[in-house]
């Protein structure tokens, strides 16, 4: 994992999202209320770090999450991150 770079609260967010499934760019952004642009960077960056992976079905492409445990490690360091402020 990037480390704490993945567990920025829009990262974090994306993350929930594709919790359940893996989700095109379209699902992320009903899902987050982001803007696509601001999706799409945060995904590139989550991606090219090895966080999420990406599969290409046709013209659509899906993210998914590389490893489950990486939603639950974000969330422990979000909640410490929160405690200290």
């Amino acid at each position: 994992m990037a480390g704490r770079s993945a567990c920025e609260p829009m990262r974090l967010k994306i993350l929930q999202a594709l919790h359940a499934r893996p989700l095109t760019v379209g699902e992320i952004v009903d899902a987050t209320g982001a803007t696509q642009s601001n999706i799409s960077k945060h995904l590139a960056l989550l991606a090219s770090s090895g966080v999420i992976t990406r599969h290409r079905h046709g013209q659509f492409v899906t993210y998914g999450i590389s490893n489950p445990l990486t939603l639950k490690l974000c969330e422990l360091v979000h909640k410490e991150l929160l405690k200290q402020t």
